[in-house]
């Protein structure tokens, strides 16, 4: 009887509808919408309830004719029989297209392309566009060449050693490098759906079977340092130098900051008055905005470099190197005109980290400080991710205090200034 009542409408029927909904019978409706937008639904009864479910556009560019309409209705209908939801059907069917969708794009997205997706999506994360770079050229150089154009879904635990083995025990840190920045990659291509199961780039319970570790390969080398007890001998010998590359290694002693904070350092980042210099997060390590309290001997570093300031621009560099002749500002000076101005002295033993280092152990073993306080003058970050999200403070005032004193152990020059050795050289070296 149910299939009598179908057929009610006919194809200019539906294309001359007016606003309001029109039944089909057995189950089938045409809704219009007063903007004349038409779409198709089925209407059923399950387990007492009543439900609707959309079939599709009655007109426009992907409109379902109403033969295919009907025929969707009866597909729906049959299930309703069988005791069925047609709803979930359709979700569950969706749901399979969606995957087969996906496995099919994995097979046509390969480890290079899913690089650059990353990357991208990275990009308000990234410190620099070195670092970027960077971090695209190992694998350019590593990874690629073994799998670069292999589907990511393809790529498994014997390609990833493949490319590391040539590498682990001549270049351990690179390696090293490389196998997290896969295993970042292969992560991501997980997150999207382009593949599924365990990363075979994981370090821990897998990899670490395979491959010694990188502190067995290759110990751990530190930047050469000199002694705490010799600081103030080799900052009179420093003063003495009138370089830009001498004054610029003297601020960072005094701030015991990282070559790289200082070498980028700029006018517009410093209060004299306050006596404080505020270091970006775009080039600090943590990518957090760090503030330096300025002692009056750094202070003293800085008006003495005032009158090589060639641009009046707030963000001119503090210590800049040669101005080239097609450039309107010099650029910032080299970390490596530091290491030269070492060498000038005869220190070509010591690196220019390796001060952030003498700093350290002179206030470990000199002074009461606390660890944190310390820690936090090396913009290092100390504790679990808890404790970092309720330690908000930078310490400041504490810092302040702690930088007064390494300042004024600097000043304190010896009767001699002579040549001292390196904490590695034995003690009979001492002139």
């Amino acid at each position: 009887m149910a299939e009598r009542r179908m057929g009610k409408l006919t194809a200019k029927a539906v294309q001359h509808a007016k606003p309001g909904v029109h039944g089909d019978g057995g189950g089938l409706y045409l809704r219009v919408k007063p903007d004349r937008r038409a779409f198709w639904f089925y209407r059923f009864m399950l387990v007492g309830k009543r439900r609707d479910m959309g079939i599709g556009a009655a007109n426009g560019p992907a409109a379902v004719p109403l033969a295919a309409a009907r025929e969707k209705a009866a597909a729906a209908r049959r299930l309703v029989k069988a005791g069925s939801d047609p709803l979930v059907h359709r979700d569950a069917a969706e749901a399979a297209a969606a995957t087969e969708v996906k496995a099919a794009q994995a097979q046509r997205k390969t480890f290079r392309d899913v690089t650059d997706l990353f990357l991208a999506a990275q990009e308000a994360g990234w410190r620099n566009a070195k670092h970027r770079a960077q971090w695209r050229s190992t694998l350019e150089a590593y990874a690629f060449p073994h799998f670069g154009d292999r589907p990511v879904a393809d790529v498994n635990t014997g390609a990833v050693t493949a490319a590391l083995k040539p590498i682990w025990e001549k270049k351990p840190e690179t390696a090293s490098r490389v196998r997290g920045r896969i295993e970042a990659v292969w992560n991501y291509a997980k997150v999207m759906g382009w593949c599924v199961g365990e990363n075979p780039a994981r370090w821990r319970g897998h990899l670490a079977n395979a491959f010694p570790r990188r502190s067995k390969v290759k110990p751990v080398k530190h930047h050469a340092a000199l002694r705490w007890q010799d600081i103030g001998a080799f900052m009179a010998a420093l003063r003495a130098r009138e370089a830009v590359s001498a004054r610029a290694l003297e601020f960072v002693i005094l701030t015991a900051a990282r070559s790289g904070e200082v070498l980028g350092a700029r006018w517009s980042e410093v209060d004299m008055d306050a006596a404080v210099w505020t270091v970006p997060r775009e080039r600090m390590k943590a990518g957090k905005e760090h503030r330096v309290p300025l002692t009056p001997a750094a202070l003293a570093v800085l008006r003495g470099v005032l009158p090589l300031r060639t641009d009046a621009a707030a963000d001119a560099l503090i210590f800049p190197g040669q101005l080239a002749a097609n450039r309107k500002e010099p650029k910032a000076l080299s970390v490596m005109a530091m290491t030269m101005a070492l060498r000038r002295m005869e220190r070509g033993d010591l690196t220019v980290h390796g001060f952030r280092s003498t700093f350290r152990d002179w206030a470990g073993e000199t002074t009461g400080h606390p660890r944190e306080v310390v820690e936090a003058a090396l913009a290092h970050r100390t504790g679990d991710k808890m404790e970092q999200a309720y330690a908000r403070g930078d310490l400041f005032e504490k810092r302040r205090r702690l930088m007064a004193e390494w300042s004024a152990f600097c000043a304190k020059t010896p009767a001699k200034v002579a040549r001292l050795p390196t904490r590695h050289e034995p003690e009979a070296a001492v002139g």
